[in-house]
C-alpha cells in the first residue's frame, strides 16, 4: 500500500527539522537528532552563492514551464533562482504565478493539456492526488542523488510514494511567527508575550496606547487557517493534530471546539482590531503594521513576512520590525506549525529533471536564502548567508521547538483544506465575521470534511 505523504508528514518531529535551518557547522551535526544519519553527514556549506555545487548541461533552445503560488516579491526572489539557471544552462525558463487557488488553477491547465514542466505546490494533499491521478512522474535518479546529498531523510520522505521519490522541498516556512511593530511596542510599553492570556493582553496594551492592537487579512481563507492550526497544535497537542488531519476524529469534536472558542477571544474583540480585516488582503494586512504611520501594531503569519515588510515598506526587519513565537496555550509546549514548497514534475524531459536537481542543489537554495525572507530545507545550503539575526532566530525557532507539524490544511483533501471560496478556508472567513458561532462552525467544517474526503 502507498504511504500517503499526509500520514508522514504529520509525524515529523523536531529534531527532524534541524535541516530546515540551512546548513550548518561541524559542531551542530551531534544535536541533529538521533535516527537521522545523512543530517550529520556532508554538512559543507559552500563559501558563496558565487561557487557553483556542480556542472550544468547544455540546455540551449530548450524552454521550461514553471509555476507556482508566489507572487510579488516572493516572485522576484524564485525568479532569480531561476535566472541563475538559465544563465547555466542557455536554457529559457517561463514562470507564472498560480495564485491562491493553486489547486484549481494547476487542475484547470492539466485538464486543457496546459500543465507546466514543473509545478512547486505547497499542499502534499495536492500532491498525493496528482500521484494518484498520474499527472506528475516519479524523478530520475540524478534527482535522486541531488535530494540524498543536499536532504534529510524526512525530506525525502514526505515526497516518497511506493518507493519512489516525486518531489523536491525548495522553501521550508515557520509558520509559528507573529510579527510586531518595535516603535508601537515601545510606545505602548508593550512586552513581547509567552502566553495566549500575556498576548491578549499585549494587544490590549497596544489598543489603548491609540493605535489597534492587530491588523489581520481575512479576504481570503489560508492565512486563517493558520491561525487555527497554531491555535489547536496548542489546545490539543500534536497526536490529536494528527488524528485531525486525517479526519480520524470529527471536526465537531470537542478539541475543536476548543480551539474556535480561543481564536473567537481575539476574533471577537474589536477593541484589538483594527477594522475591515474581512476585505484586508494579507499583504495589506502586513503594511498596515509597518507603513509609516503604523495603523496597527501586530500581524500574524509566517516568516515570510519579512519578505513582505522589505518589499511594501520602509520599515527595516531587525530594526523597526521583529517577530516572536507563537504564544503558549495552557501551559503547551514549544510549537512550531510549518510549511513548504515541494517541486514536482509533469515530465521526464532532459530540462525538466536538470531543474528539478538544481532547486535540490545548495545553488538554488543559496541565492533566494541571500535574499530573504526564505528558509531551506536543503542541509547543505549557506547558514552564512542568511541576511539578518531575525532570519537566523526563525531558524532557531525551528530547531528548538519540542514539536513540529506541517501546515494541516495542506495535508487536507484540496477540496476541504486548499481552495479558495470552499472547505476551510471559506467557513474560517465566516467564523472570522461571526466567531460567535462556534458549534455552527464545527459542523460546517465537518460536513465539508466528510465530503471532500469521501465519507
Amino acid at each position: 500500500m502507498r504511504r500517503r505523504m499526509k500520514t508522514v508528514a504529520a509525524l515529523v518531529s523536531a529534531s527532524a527539522l534541524l535541516a530546515a535551518c540551512g546548513g550548518g557547522d561541524a559542531e551542530d551535526t551531534e544535536t541533529r537528532g538521533a535516527g537521522d544519519e545523512t543530517m550529520a553527514e556532508d554538512t559543507d556549506n559552500g563559501d558563496s552563492t558565487g561557487e557553483t555545487s556542480g556542472d550544468y548541461p547544455d540546455l540551449s533552445g530548450q524552454t521550461i514551464d514553471v509555476a507556482s503560488d508566489w507572487s510579488g516579491a516572493e516572485q522576484e526572489n524564485f525568479e532569480q533562482v531561476l535566472a541563475f539557471f538559465e544563465e547555466e544552462t542557455g536554457a529559457t525558463v517561463t514562470y507564472q504565478s498560480l495564485g491562491n487557488n493553486v489547486s484549481t488553477a494547476l487542475g484547470t491547465q492539466i485538464e486543457g493539456g496546459g500543465a507546466p514542466d514543473i509545478a512547486l505546490v505547497p499542499q502534499p494533499g495536492l500532491v498525493d492526488q496528482l500521484v494518484e491521478s498520474g499527472d506528475i512522474v516519479p524523478v530520475t535518479d540524478e534527482v535522486v542523488s541531488a535530494v540524498e546529498e543536499n536532504y534529510a531523510d524526512t525530506w525525502k520522505d514526505l515526497s516518497t510514494y511506493d518507493g519512489e521519490l516525486y518531489g523536491v522541498w525548495f522553501k521550508a516556512a515557520n509558520k509559528s511567527t507573529v510579527w510586531y511593530n518595535v516603535g508601537v511596542y515601545e510606545d505602548a510599553g508593550a512586552e513581547i508575550p509567552e502566553t495566549w492570556e500575556d498576548f491578549i493582553s499585549t494587544l490590549q496594551l497596544v489598543s489603548d496606547s491609540g493605535i489597534p492592537g492587530l491588523a489581520v487579512g481575512a479576504d481570503v481563507g489560508w492565512p486563517l487557517t493558520d491561525w487555527f492550526e497554531n491555535v489547536y497544535l496548542r489546545t490539543a497537542g500534536p497526536e490529536m493534530y494528527d488524528q485531525l488531519a486525517a479526519h480520524e476524529i470529527p471536526w465537531t469534536d470537542d478539541s475543536v471546539i476548543e480551539a474556535l472558542e480561543v481564536l473567537g477571544e481575539v476574533w471577537g474583540d474589536e477593541t484589538l482590531l483594527l477594522s475591515g480585516g474581512a476585505q484586508r488582503s494579507f499583504p495589506d494586512s502586513v503594511t498596515a503594521v509597518f507603513s509609516d504611520p503604523p495603523q496597527a501594531g501586530t500581524v500574524y503569519e509566517g516568516d515570510f513576512v519579512a519578505g513582505n515588510i522589505a518589499e511594501q515598506t520602509d520599515s527595516v526587519v531587525g530594526e523597526d520590525a521583529d517577530f516572536y513565537a507563537f504564544p503558549s496555550i495552557n501551559d503547551s509546549p514549544d510549537a512550531v506549525m510549518g510549511a513548504g514548497n515541494v517541486a514536482i514534475a509533469f515530465n521526464d524531459d532532459e530540462g525538466t529533471m536538470a531543474l528539478m536537481s538544481y532547486l535540490a542543489s545548495p545553488d538554488a537554495a543559496n541565492i533566494w536564502i541571500e535574499l530573504g525572507g526564505f528558509t531551506s530545507p536543503n542541509q547543505n545550503a549557506n547558514m552564512d548567508l542568511y541576511p539578518d539575526d531575525v532570519a537566523l532566530a526563525i531558524a532557531e525557532q525551528l530547531t528548538s521547538a519540542e514539536v513540529f507539524r506541517f501546515d494541516l490544511s495542506d495535508l487536507t483533501p484540496s477540496a476541504f483544506g486548499g481552495t479558495e471560496g470552499e472547505g476551510m478556508w471559506q467557513l474560517l472567513i465566516e467564523f472570522y465575521q461571526n466567531p460567535d458561532d462556534v458549534e455552527g462552525t464545527a459542523q460546517a467544517l465537518e460536513d465539508a470534511a466528510v465530503s471532500a474526503y469521501g465519507g
